[in-house]
């Protein structure tokens, strides 16, 4: 089936101006240092993530499988202040690494250890995905987000070859709209960034880069009780990029993997497979 294309990406002026807003309308955090991976996680090693130009790098993790890995999968967190220290618990790395992965963490800009944000975030998925092509030649590449870092892969892989397989868990199909119904009072300022910031509105729909991913295999999950991300939303985004929609009864926002740990990672694991039973991926 032949893939629809993108938006365009906005112009830099836009970018940086619409990027200051959406920082401005986004949910307060407090800047915080991800700590240290727990001992049961080991081996590990922590290492830089070079973005170019004058942004600093991005810190990132690196879980290795010991012996011959079938694949790599590069973990994208939520928008939390302890950034990739969400996946320090729930199994998710473990699940990989017994499963043959290795597995890359990252503190998306402005989270964690990573330097400030500059420019969509989607940027830092990039650099996050040449790092993990540098580590794991060879084997095929997945991407597994969650909530916000999933929703900026999206930008990603509807326009970059490379990755075989991805599963996204409690991702909106656009951030303002999910602000929309979470954060009522804001909306007089969503609107003012439609209006404004028109190509930047209509490259953060995401609805039209599902439709556009470049990947074999795609899987969507989200809680019943999520306000902020309908089920509804989860089943628009899997039919329109052709991929599978798993809705967890009684969980809210960020609350299917505490409710059905065992039957998210073992759909994320299917779905990593499915990619791979076709053929190579293409360079990054």
């Amino acid at each position: 089936m032949e893939k629809a294309e993108t938006p365009p990406r906005p112009s830099g002026w836009e970018e940086k101006l619409s990027l200051g807003l959406f920082l401005a309308l986004a949910p307060r955090l407090p800047r915080a240092a991800a700590p240290a991976p727990p001992e049961e996680l080991r081996p590990f090693e922590s290492v830089a993530v070079p973005r170019g130009g004058r942004r600093g790098p991005l810190a990132a993790t690196w879980f290795p499988v010991e012996g011959p890995a079938r694949g790599a999968v590069l973990l994208l967190h939520p928008w939390l202040a302890w950034g990739q220290a969400y996946f320090y618990r729930r199994g998710r790395i473990e699940a990989l690494r017994a499963a043959g992965y290795h597995a890359l963490t990252l503190d998306l800009g402005g989270f964690g250890g990573s330097g400030p944000r500059s420019g969509l975030f989607d940027r830092d998925v990039e650099a996050g995905l040449r790092l993990l092509r540098e580590r794991a030649p060879g084997v095929p590449l997945h991407v597994w987000g969650v909530s916000s870092g999933g929703y900026w892969a999206h930008t990603v892989l509807s326009r970059s070859i490379g990755v075989a397989g991805a599963v996204f868990e409690d991702v909106s199909p656009h951030l303002l709209e999910w602000s929309w119904r979470t954060a009522p009072l804001g909306r007089p300022f969503y609107l003012v960034f439609r209006s404004v910031f028109r190509s930047t509105y209509r490259y953060l729909d995401i609805r039209r880069h599902a439709e556009a991913l470049k990947v074999r295999a795609v899987a969507y999950v989200s809680g019943e009780r999520d306000r902020g991300v309908r089920p509804e939303d989860t089943r628009t985004l899997a039919s329109r990029a052709g991929g599978r929609a798993h809705i967890v009864p009684g969980a809210g926002h960020l609350g299917s993997i505490k409710v059905a740990q065992d039957e998210v990672i073992a759909l994320a694991l299917d779905t990593f497979r499915r990619a791979e039973e076709g053929e190579r991926p293409g360079e990054l």
